[in-house]
């Protein structure tokens, strides 16, 4: 367990302070929040590439042939209508049908199923799993020993290309699929998942691997552009692609029905933790929805600052917000009531005591060309 004074460090935390990144705390690991701006390196995985080390996201992996009946009932998604080499983005929820963690699921094999959860919250949900395998199928936290890398924007898939043969046939993957490969001689499995709302692949391998393979995606992508990305610019970049940050728009207090999510619940697959709760909520209708909005005055929304009606009524909160760097606008997400949801709907929203206009839009806020 990580205490206030022992903070973990990624197997690339020197490669971190050599590059002179900014480190700071999270979720229980010492991360670097960027190298050299948040502007540059979010602009840099918008137009060229960015590698991103997310060592620090939970691994939890269930083997047996019950292990895919176990992963199916924890999860909303229908793991069953995955094939091997398939991912596929979900959730967990408990039984009150609130959102313990979103996570991805990997099927390598009928019998073998790997989730990659949210740092803050691989406590719980290795216990979470550990307790629905019990009885069912072997569970092991493969957390500590794994390394995993981002590879994201327009030419990720050219620098692959740069480390070796097996490099080059990693654009052959379809998205949210997965394989084995050998990148720059390191054993790894390579995922066409991502948090940008770009292309690009996620790197799975040994801890003992990973400087390594680091290394050599600096060297084969800094002549295109390549640049070391920090949780600053990840923020930002998940935010103009409307993908949710778990402790801020989704949390156990938020079903995956008002937070927009409910493409990823399967109402009509056999029995889940939370479905019968999900039922419930959605024959009574939903009270709130979380939408995507614009400044239109002068003010960046915030987590937390108030949402106000146009009389200045609290009705919601804002859940994030940042200034866009793709968009040159300050964007954020929310929690309205249902009737305030349409887009075009204006609002304010309470910036430290200043009331700012807003106003509902379509999300995602960014989509790339041919997404």
């Amino acid at each position: 367990m990580d205490t206030n004074d022992s903070l973990r460090r990624t197997p690339l935390f020197d490669q971190h302070k050599k590059l002179g990144a900014r480190i700071v705390p999270f979720a229980g690991y010492e991360m670097p929040l960027q190298y050299k701006g948040i502007s540059e390196e979010h602009t840099a995985v918008r137009t060229t590439v960015g590698i991103f080390d997310v060592s620090h996201m939970g691994e939890l992996l269930l083997t047996g042939p019950w292990a895919g009946h176990v992963v199916n009932y924890v999860i909303t998604s229908d793991a069953a209508k995955l094939v091997d080499g398939q991912a596929v983005y979900t959730c967990a929820c408990n039984e009150s049908g609130t959102i313990l963690d979103d996570l991805i699921v990997y099927r390598h094999a009928a019998d073998r199923w790997m989730i990659v959860c949210n740092a803050s919250n691989h406590d719980k949900m290795a216990a979470h799993f550990a307790k629905a395998a019990k009885g069912h199928c072997d569970f092991a936290d493969l957390t500590l020993d794994t390394a995993l890398i981002a590879v994201q924007g327009p030419k990720a898939f050219d620098v692959l290309a740069k480390l070796g043969p097996d490099g080059g046939r990693c654009a052959q993957l379809g998205s949210f699929h997965l394989g084995p490969f050998e990148l720059a001689g390191v054993k790894c499995t390579v995922a066409r998942t991502g948090y940008t709302g770009e292309d690009g692949v996620e790197v799975f391998c040994r801890n003992e691997d990973a400087e390594k393979l680091w290394v050599a995606l600096l060297e084969a992508g800094t002549p295109m552009g390549l640049q070391p990305a920090g949780l600053g610019c990840r923020d930002t970049l998940r935010l103009e692609a409307r993908l949710s940050l778990y402790g801020n728009d989704i949390d156990e207090t938020t079903n995956p029905l008002e937070a927009g999510l409910g493409w990823i619940v399967k109402l009509d697959k056999d029995d889940f933790i939370g479905k019968s709760a999900l039922l419930a909520v959605k024959q009574a209708g939903l009270t709130r929805k979380l939408v995507g909005f614009e400044m239109v005055g002068r003010g960046i929304a915030r987590h937390g600052y108030p949402l106000l009606d146009t009389d200045g009524k609290p009705v919601g909160v804002c859940t994030s917000g940042c200034p866009s760097p793709t968009l040159g606008k300050s964007i954020g997400l929310g929690y309205l009531p249902v009737a305030m949801t349409k887009i075009g709907t204006p609002f304010q929203v309470d910036c430290r005591g200043k009331p700012v206009a807003a106003v509902v839009v379509k999300t995602p806020f960014y989509k790339r060309a041919g997404a």
